[in-house]
């Protein structure tokens, strides 16, 4: 790989990983297209890289994440148990069978949440709940948070809903994640937002939290297979990190509805990524 290309690789893997980690989704939704279209790096070369990348978004973000009180621990801790069950199964089976139409699906079906994520209610900036009020009778009682938002200057406290649909969609996650190498985050975060009622910010600085322990657990299967390249993973990951140190800084400052119209959108381009992937448009 020439000099030109390591520099490519740093300056886009720092864009991956601002957006991983504002998100929420990891690195590997621009640093996959940038591998096999760009540099024309075998795809499960890429996917490989991917969840590396994956891995330092997750390790640069979730530490603030969790220092602010934002990125909920023991839900994160719950549903990755399921996640990385999923992720395994994935590593494993995915350089025995033809995922297209599985990518076809997945990316028909995140256009289609991409609406409700637009259009959600925005976060309200008022206490739902005072902390003392959120008594723990039941194990889901357990997992409700609450965290400082700078950008409200308000402390937003929710109840976590429908733990058990959680699970089931985290363990379809961790499937994609180790299939596709797209990271996790693009299922979890909406439905911890849509579904369990978990605040857009939480639900991001969540998945941060999860999807690094949810990459390792696909990473070690490729790596085994000798998918993984040192000198482009090093040169993805340095740029990644980078990025996702500065946009754990920036998330905090925007607002949860802005946040929650972006995600949308990157829903969409993730979405049309894979559908011209699974059609055999520009990944060969």
């Amino acid at each position: 790989m020439t000099f030109p290309e390591l520099l490519l690789l740093l300056f886009g893997g720092f864009g991956a990983g601002l957006i991983g980690s504002i998100f929420g989704l990891g690195g590997g939704i621009l640093i996959v297209p940038l591998l096999a279209i760009v540099l024309r790096v075998p795809m499960h070369q890429a996917v490989a890289t991917s969840l590396l990348c994956v891995i330092a978004t997750s390790s640069a973000a979730a530490s603030r994440n969790v220092r602010r009180g934002v990125a909920n621990v023991r839900l994160g801790m719950t549903l990755e148990i399921a996640t990385v069950i999923g992720a395994m199964i994935g590593g494993a089976v995915a350089g025995n069978i033809s995922a297209n139409m599985l990518m076809m699906i997945f990316g028909c079906a995140m256009i289609l949440m991409s609406i409700p994520m637009a259009r959600g209610v925005a976060d309200e900036p008022e206490e739902i709940a005072t902390a003392d009020e959120l008594v723990e009778e039941t194990f889901t009682d357990s997992l409700n948070g609450s965290y400082f938002d700078a950008a409200e200057q308000s402390v937003v406290t929710y109840r976590v809903r429908r733990l058990p649909l959680a699970l089931s969609i985290s363990s379809i996650a961790g499937l994609l994640s180790g299939l596709l190498g797209v990271g996790g985050g693009i299922i979890k975060v909406p439905a911890l937002t849509l579904l369990c009622d978990v605040p857009m910010k939480a639900a991001a600085a969540t998945s941060n939290f999860m999807i690094g322990v949810t990459a390792v657990a696909s990473a070690v299967i490729y790596y085994g297979r000798g998918d993984v390249s040192p000198l482009i993973s090093a040169a993805s990951v340095l740029g990644v990190f980078a990025g996702s140190r500065t946009g754990s800084v920036l998330a905090g400052r925007i607002k949860s509805a802005s946040l929650r119209k972006g995600f949308s959108m990157v829903m969409v381009v993730i979405a049309i990524q894979l559908i011209l992937k699974a059609n055999g448009i520009f990944y060969r």
